[in-house]
């Protein structure tokens, strides 16, 4: 193994007994532990410029429960600009549970500022049979906002008490104007269990990169089980000024990628998707523990087979589920088993590892960088909060 350094962070200096003994059991060219507070970082690649290792103590920005009591959020998106009820700067947020609970039963996008005021900016209690939802509302990680302040969120709603929904396909990708009124929902077979999303402005509009956990055989209306294979999709959509975005086609770019039922999450599969500059895309395989890549993604017409190209996977990596893309390239994986955050670099080694929450086992999912590059927005579950990891 190569040698590492440790890193203090901000809110690091107090440590118990325990903790000092386990710093002096730090034996040189091997990483004995983590801890809160302390970002460990490997020597190889450029290691010592890693983004995790810039950042100082997690504060809690605000709360994400709105006045319906919706709770567990899940995707979040930085909005870039002010119009309707976006203002620039802020923070949009998905819950995925209800006040009971219930997976895939929330309905509401929230509004967090920089100063932790919290606004709903959508409930979708229900939609009209104009713009249908196979299955109904459940909103989930994959959330977006286009060119022009389209927001696009998936939806995987889930079935009486919980359960995976048993209609095939489920779900869809629901538009809302900056106002956060519905105006459209994209459906059709290649779209099943929307679980995370990443968009790309591209010449023509926008490409959507969309990670499903539901996909099954056409015709096959039984929940999956484990080993189902589920899919990679690349939409593209049209914008035109003063007219809503829309989808004009949609391309299965992976295939393969392992989903099972979760009691803990719903379901666990391909989760987190970011779009490297080298136009590869990147996806959080939760369930093999690593991050795959699928070459080529905004040109490819074929499907990359889930297994024949991985970035990395074990070492710190621990039910890897959001993903996003560092300023300088770098891969930045939730682990959804620890709390913990991992950098990689484009060409697969593992650079930084920082605890975001300690002993955090289920409470991050949703990342997104600050605006300006100045640090990490992410969801805390266990808390129900927006928080941020900004530059030291």
């Amino acid at each position: 193994m190569s040698k590492v350094q440790i890193v203090m962070s901000q809110g690091a200096t107090r440590r118990s007994r325990g903790d000092r003994i386990a710093i002096a059991a730090i034996v040189v060219g091997v990483t004995v532990l983590a801890w809160s507070g302390l970002a460990i970082a490997g020597t190889q690649g450029n290691a010592k410029n890693a983004f995790l290792t810039s950042l100082g103590a997690p504060r809690i920005v605000g709360s994400t429960v709105p006045a319906n009591g919706d709770v567990n959020p899940y995707g979040i998106a930085v909005v870039p600009s002010t119009v309707g009820l976006l203002k620039q700067g802020d923070t949009l947020i998905s819950n995925f549970n209800d006040k009971a609970n219930v997976q895939g039963t929330g309905t509401t996008i929230v509004e967090v500022s920089p100063s932790g005021k919290l606004t709903t900016f959508a409930t979708i209690k229900s939609l009209p049979t104009t713009r249908p939802c196979p299955g109904g509302v459940g909103l989930t990680t994959a959330l977006s906002i286009l060119p022009g302040d389209w927001v696009v969120v998936g939806s995987l709603p889930s079935g009486a008490g919980g359960a995976l929904p048993m209609v095939n396909p489920a779900g869809c990708l629901i538009v809302l104007s900056p106002q956060g009124a519905v105006v459209e929902t994209w459906t059709n077979a290649n779209i099943n269990g929307p679980w995370d999303m990443a968009e790309v402005t591209t010449k023509s509009g926008v490409d959507l990169f969309v990670a499903n956990v539901l996909t099954r055989p056409k015709g096959t209306s039984a929940t999956p089980a484990s080993g189902d294979a589920s899919t990679i999709v690349r939409m593209k959509i049209s914008l035109s000024a003063g007219a809503a975005p829309r989808m004009i086609s949609s391309t299965v770019i992976g295939t393969g990628f392992l989903s099972k039922p979760n009691k803990a999450a719903l379901v666990q599969g391909a989760t987190g998707v970011a779009l490297g500059k080298n136009g590869t895309l990147y996806v959080a395989e939760t369930v093999q523990n690593r991050i795959a890549e699928i070459p080529n993604a905004l040109t490819r017409t074929t499907a990359e087979p889930d297994g024949s190209k991985t970035l990395t996977s074990g070492g710190w990596l621990n039910g890897p589920l959001g993903l996003t893309l560092a300023p300088n390239g770098d891969v930045i994986a939730m682990n959804g088993s620890d709390g913990n955050a991992v950098e990689i670099s484009p060409s697969g080694h593992q650079l930084a590892k920082v605890a975001l929450v300690p002993n955090g086992s289920g409470d991050l999912f949703g990342v997104a960088i600050a605006s300006g590059g100045h640090g990490l927005l992410f969801v805390n579950d266990g808390t129900n909060a927006l928080d941020l990891s900004q530059h030291r």
